[in-house]
């Protein structure tokens, strides 16, 4: 029998330190909203060794392999005590960690209770661990083509609380819809928005973190599986969120939660290998190429040349080129339909005697202002 070291050669999976911050997460949407029944540490494992995963070809004997040193890193383990809580989580992972599925079928629903990792091998004198997923939670973690969550294991990495991991991902799942249909369409407006403003009962949310029987005062249940986790999401991810009450008659029936990015530490390092935005980020490049070779034949180019308003080094950036041809050189031909080509050469002229130093930083973006505040005058002095 090959050894596991041997094994994880051939697999090529296991997972490095230096990863971790590309490295996503991705699950079916079903999985996100179901309960889990297991701890914040079986729970966070779980989420490491999905992100192993590559979904484009999923791995034999539905089989990864994580380091040992890399895995310690994750949780940020460093203490003596490491390798005995290394064997609890894993114990704990097992024999008291399972999902339960609700689905729709038919006129009803159909349940599923699926331990998601039945086996895991290590040994003392190896670094790799082999983590082997059931055969039944596979299809939640391949079978991806619609319905499904991506998130940045680096954020996971740094929840402590099992109902802040649920919470975040199911933020996750309601706000990948958002960015998917504010960019590609197919839902009305006010529909786009509640992904970003997602409602859940408070019925629905006891089930899905598994408080059905626990924090019976609403004070306490407020207190643990919102404020508490949004906290720590606020504090560690690229998420601000925040919740307000909705109540029926005198008790609180559902809570509405408010979702926003952060924009400097939005991070899309994890979206790196995803097909749909690799795709996107293929088309915007073919489109800005094309702009740039039809900013080069234009004729307001060689213009902007003459009046040193552009440099033989401006003309090998691609950004600088597509951006006048999207949105200076339209202008300009506006205002050489009303004033011919002289009329645009006069008003180069004066823009570059009264450009400042500073423009050069951005001259797409002063470009551009200059001629939206000359066209109105233009526009005036023609009625």
């Amino acid at each position: 029998m090959s050894s596991i070291t041997e094994k994880a050669k051939n697999q090529k999976q296991v997972l490095t330190l230096n990863e971790f911050s590309k490295r996503k997460v991705v699950e079916h949407n079903s999985l996100i909203t179901s309960i889990a029944k297991m701890d914040k540490t079986p729970l966070k494992m779980f989420e490491l060794a999905v992100s192993c995963i590559n979904t484009e070809e999923p791995p034999k004997d539905n089989t990864v392999y994580l380091s040992k040193a890399d895995l310690f890193a994750f949780f940020k383990v460093s203490d003596n005590d490491k390798h005995s809580r290394f064997k609890q989580a894993v114990r704990a992972m097992q024999k008291e960690a399972y999902f339960e599925i609700k689905e729709e079928a038919g006129k009803g629903f159909k349940f599923k209770s699926i331990v998601p990792i039945p086996y895991v091998e290590w040994t003392d004198y190896h670094d790799e661990v082999l983590i082997r997923f059931s055969p039944e939670i596979m299809p939640y973690l391949i079978n991806l083509k619609k319905n499904f969550t991506q998130h940045a294991l680096s954020e996971i990495s740094e929840l402590n609380s099992k109902y802040s991991i649920i919470l975040y991902r199911w933020l996750s799942m309601n706000y990948n819809q958002y960015e998917h249909y504010s960019a590609k369409g197919g839902r009305r407006a006010k529909q786009v928005e509640s992904y970003r403003n997602p409602s859940i009962s408070v019925k629905e949310l006891r089930i899905m973190t598994d408080t059905v029987n626990e924090y019976q005062r609403f004070t306490n249940f407020t207190k643990k599986i919102l404020d508490i986790p949004l906290k720590e999401i606020n504090d560690n991810t690229t998420f601000k969120v925040s919740y307000e009450k909705v109540k029926k008659g005198r008790s609180i029936d559902s809570i509405v939660f408010h979702i926003e990015k952060k924009r400097m530490a939005d991070d899309n390092s994890y979206k790196l290998d995803d097909r749909a935005y690799q795709e996107d980020k293929a088309r915007k490049a073919e489109t800005e190429d094309m702009l740039t070779v039809q900013a080069l034949k234009s004729p307001y180019t060689k213009l902007l040349m003459e009046h040193f308003l552009l440099s033989y080094l401006d003309l090998t950036d691609t950004k600088i080129l597509s951006g006048l041809q999207a949105h200076v050189y339209p202008l300009y031909d506006e205002l050489k339909d009303l004033r011919g080509l002289n009329g645009v050469k006069d008003h180069l002229s004066y823009v570059g005697a009264k450009r400042e130093d500073y423009s050069r930083k951005n001259i797409t973006k002063y470009l551009k202002k200059a001629i939206e505040q000359y066209l109105p005058t233009v526009k005036r002095q023609d009625l």
